[in-house]
């Protein structure tokens, strides 16, 4: 599969990363760790993963912007 392109597509498809089920979202982070389950979607909760880490950036950024503004 790796390689292939499909006709209508341009784009090579790629090998899909290996995937283990999980029992829960806390089982999954425990084995895999939080950033192989949301950025390397290793187990079935990578997008819930996904939105907890875009929760925690958007957190960071909102708090260093509202920082910079106190200071500015």
């Amino acid at each position: 599969m790796s390689g292939e392109v499909r006709e209508g597509e341009r784009i090579p498809r790629r090998e899909p990363p290996p995937y283990e089920e999980a029992k829960g979202f806390a089982s999954a982070v425990a084995r895999d760790g939080f950033l192989a389950t949301a950025i390397k979607d290793t187990n079935q909760y990578g997008p819930v993963g996904m939105m907890i880490l875009l929760f925690i950036v958007a957190t960071i950024t909102g708090f260093a912007i509202k920082m910079l503004g106190l200071v500015v």
